[in-house]
This record gives structure tokens, sequence and C-alpha cells, in this order.
């Protein structure tokens, strides 16, 4: 399992910081506002705002609330804030790559945070484009693979998806982020059920790391996630799942 499903397995299991429902909510309307603003109001037409309406419906985030942080991103809401994407890059224990995406109305505060959080957990704060370049961005068409099968998608592939792989009872398609619409539309029409649609951002290569640096690690990144303008979190490392029952328990 690579790193940026591990580090979801193992938020789930551990209950994380964003289980306070408050501080959950706040970061996913921000992530809406965000998208919304940077690609318009439409999830149909701009993926991470269908990536982030999908999270915040999975959170079971009222609706309103939902409506109301696309209406603050489109300038039709009368609270609107300025608040910008910004990404830190760095490395923890055990060499694992980090890429986080904040979204905050204060670059200074934010900066200090993040950087405390790697500097008290045995991490480093880099430099732009220090490891960036290790992490790809999707876009993910997600189906039921119990109902449909890899033929049914060739579809998909057509209309300029790159692959389809199976993963825990589902199908992936796999597409370049500008042609993630038009995959979508294309499935739709042969009157497939689409499970979830959005973009992932996950490791091209990943490290191992020792169970000696684990712990720390896995306290590193739960760190910087508590973070309230921190919005996502992606690491590239593996640790085996023997040693993760040890850890997380």
């Amino acid at each position: 399992m690579s790193g940026h499903s591990k580090w979801s397995s193992i938020k789930h299991k551990k209950g994380a910081a964003d289980a306070k429902r408050g501080q959950l909510f706040t970061k996913l309307a921000k992530a809406i506002t965000v998208a919304a603003r940077e690609g318009g109001g439409d999830s149909d037409s701009n993926p991470s705002l269908a990536t982030a309406v999908q999270k915040a419906r999975d959170a079971s985030m009222p609706k309103g609330n939902i409506e109301k942080a696309i209406d603050r991103g489109t300038g039709e809401g009368s609270d609107a804030v300025a608040v910008e994407r910004i990404q830190f890059e760095g490395y923890g224990p055990g060499g694992a790559a980090i890429l986080v995406e904040a979204l905050t109305d204060n670059r200074n505060r934010t900066t200090a945070e993040v950087r405390h959080a790697f500097s008290r957990h045995g991490g480093n704060l880099g430099e732009p484009g220090s490891v960036a370049w290790m992490f790809e961005t999707r876009g993910v068409v997600v189906v039921d693979a119990e109902s449909y099968g890899e033929d049914d998608l060739i579809i998909a592939i057509d209309a300029g998806a790159s692959d389809v792989v199976e993963e825990d009872g589902k199908l992936r398609v796999l597409a370049e982020p500008t042609d993630l619409t038009a995959v979508k539309e294309a499935i739709a029409a042969e009157g497939i059920t689409i499970d979830s649609i959005g973009l992932v951002t996950e490791p091209s290569n990943t490290v191992d790391v020792a169970e000696s640096e684990a712990g720390t690690l896995l306290k590193l990144l739960e760190a910087i996630e508590e973070q309230d303008d921190v919005n996502e979190v992606y690491a590239n490392f593996e640790i085996p799942d023997e040693v993760l029952e040890r850890i997380v328990g």
C-alpha cells in the first residue's frame, strides 16, 4: 500500500485530529470555497470542486453548508474571505517526502505553524520544488467492480483515460485532470453508475521507513494535519502492516 492510501488508512484507525467535527467542517468548507473561486461553481466542469464536495458529503456535511461555501467562492456569498492555496514541501523521519496543501488567510501564520510542526517532530521543511516532483495529481472516476468490468470501460480509454485499475473492489479510471470531465461524460453516457469522481495526488515512488522511525513519522504527519489551515497532507512512505499494527493498535 503506497503512502497516500497508507496515511488515509492510518488516520481512519487513529481517529485523527479531523475527527473533531467542527474543525473538519471548517476545513471542508474552506476547500470548497477555494475550489469554486479558482474553477467556478459547477462541479461537473470543476474537478477540484467535485473532489472537495465529495469529501464534504462523505463527512455528512449538511447540504446547506456546502452550498454556502460554493457561493462564497463564486462571490455570491455575503461573508466571503480572502483565502489562498499554498503548498509546503519537506522531509520526515526515514527520508519520507511530505507535500502539504494549506488554505489560509494569513500566509505568515500558516508558514510558522507548519514549520514548527516539522521541526518539533524530526522533519525538515524544504524549498519549493524539493519534493513536489515526486507526486502526481490525476483525475479518477470510481465505479463498482462487482457491477462492471474493465471491458465496460473501454469507452473511457477512447475518451482520454490513461488506465483502468482494480483496487479494493472498485475500478479506478485514471486520466489527466484536463481530460477528467470528458472521461466522466463518456462513462455516464454508457449508463454506468459512477461512485465518485475527483482529483487524487499520489507519490510516483515510495521509501521504506524503518520501525525505529515510523512512530515519529506518523506523529509528524498527525501534527501537520492538526493545523487549522492544513487541507491535505501527502507522503510517500512504506511501513509494513505488522509494524503499523504495533504502532497504531
